[in-house]
């Protein structure tokens, strides 16, 4: 009996001739790239380049000026803001700083998606939040802290539960180890690295921290000169003779991150 095929999954983005622009002034310039299901792509660039602008408008915070956008095999409107329920629950979002909601505590935080869905089950609601906060490393007494109460790593471990909360096939992270010291970075990325083994989601993330591109991301995307100028492993990216691939790759720093 011959086996069947496996099926063809979609990839998880797909960018067609993406260009973006703030008035007058090109962020990106006809952008194409897809990105498969299951994969972690760390995307990098000078300041300014644009990169947190893909993010916004991978998850429709944002269109680009022209060109289409794929999620999950889905076209996204052209319209910021009108993404359906079904497109909005594909992805989780971890922003910079975190982005928590001051005024809310840490079950309030992480409880906010299921709230926006209408989720009133209370019993459903503490269920998940708890599993999810004990799944990124923190405990049920931490639930009722305020976010000025937090060092930075817990800030960030928070924001990675409330992005996970609604399982999301796609999780998006901008510079997700900013503002941490060496020891909590690292925790922070053996957690990620932890999840993504179970979960088995696709990341996109805007990162500069030379170990995640090495350890963690199965492709590495560069920005620069308004173009991505190469979406590769990190093998390829390396050979790449981009200026701006010498400055950010062949520096001694990064010699000595890559070389070990």
């Amino acid at each position: 009996m011959t086996a069947s095929p496996s099926p063809v999954l979609p990839n998880a983005v797909r960018f067609e001739q993406v260009w973006t622009r703030f008035g007058d002034k090109l962020i990106h310039q006809n952008i194409s790239f897809c990105l498969q299901q299951g994969q972690i792509l760390g995307l990098v660039g000078a300041s300014g380049c644009g990169k947190t602008t893909l993010l916004r408008e991978i998850i429709g915070l944002q269109t680009p000026s022209q060109g289409n956008i794929f999620v999950m095999g889905k076209a996204l409107p052209k319209q910021a803001g009108h993404l359906d329920l079904q497109t909005s629950r594909l992805s989780g979002v971890l922003f910079q700083k975190g982005a928590l909601f001051s005024a809310l505590n840490v079950f309030e935080n992480i409880a906010f998606p299921l709230r926006e869905l209408g989720i009133a089950d209370k019993g459903f609601i503490q269920h998940l939040v708890i599993m999810k906060l004990q799944r990124v490393g923190l405990t049920t007494s931490d639930a009722g802290l305020m976010p000025a109460a937090l060092s930075g790593g817990m800030v960030k471990r928070v924001a990675l539960a409330r992005a996970l909360i609604l399982e999301p096939s796609l999780l998006l992270l901008d510079e997700p180890t900013s503002g941490l010291d060496p020891i909590a970075s690292e925790a922070f990325v053996s957690l990620l690295s932890e999840l993504y083994g179970e979960l088995n989601f696709t990341v996109v993330m805007v990162t500069h921290d030379l170990d995640i591109l090495r350890d963690l991301c199965t492709e590495v995307a560069v920005l620069a000169d308004h173009q991505l100028i190469v979406k590769a492993a990190l093998p390829t990216v390396l050979a790449c003779p981009h200026p701006f691939i010498g400055q950010f790759f062949h520096n001694r720093r990064a010699n000595r991150v890559f070389c070990n």
